[in-house]
């Protein structure tokens, strides 16, 4: 039967490895102000490293290292000057004082999360238990800017043994979403190319 998901949502922190509790604590980063590009809650982050640019958070395009997944924001209103809440950064956010936006993100590269299937991971049970283990590419960055919810799903014809971005762990014991032979199932995945413990062995970071 189909599952019950009818589209992605992005990251959303599970157990850690090895089936411990997660804590998902949240450490802050600073996305620069007027930052035109809207980073959703779910959503892949790093740590831009360029030497003249770098420091800020944005999002973790495919084949890029990550540094956790975006939790919300905060800031002071540029018109307002009321402090600021918010699930995502809607991108264009300039705040007062001359201030960046503060990010809340999940950075822990132990953490598992669960994320939504682009596609069947097989016909046969062979084909899907192949997966197990491998490395995957998500899709292109997407949100919904009425619930700051991300979008992204696992994009499984991205299969691969070599690094990419998440390893997929195993399917989430998720019942209503546990068709694996349908889109939208749901799947237990750790980073894969974090950059807190992959250092230059990541290609583009």
């Amino acid at each position: 039967m189909a599952n019950k998901n009818t589209q992605g949502f992005g990251f959303r922190p599970a157990m850690r490895v090895g089936n411990t509790p997660a804590i998902q604590g949240q450490s802050k980063y600073e996305i620069d102000a007027g930052d035109a590009n809207a980073i959703f809650n779910g959503e892949p982050v790093k740590v831009n490293i360029h030497n003249a640019t770098g420091g800020y958070i944005t999002t973790a395009a495919n084949g890029t290292a990550m540094v956790g997944v975006l939790n919300g924001v905060f800031y002071t209103d540029g018109t307002s000057l009321k402090p600021t809440f918010s699930n995502f950064y809607a991108g264009g956010i300039t705040p007062a004082n001359s201030e960046d936006v503060t990010a809340f993100v999940n950075d822990d590269p132990f953490q598992e999360y669960i994320v939504a299937s682009d596609a069947t991971l097989g016909g046969t049970l062979a084909l899907r238990k192949s997966k197990i283990g491998q490395t995957f590419a998500c899709a292109a960055s997407a949100g919904d800017s009425t619930n700051g919810r991300s979008s992204i799903q696992l994009t499984i014809g991205s299969a691969a043994t070599t690094a990419k971005q998440s390893r997929l762990v195993r399917v989430a014991e998720d019942p209503e979403n546990s068709d694996q032979t349908a889109a939208n199932c749901s799947l237990v995945v750790k980073i894969n190319l974090h950059q807190y413990l992959v250092g230059s062995l990541a290609t583009g970071i």
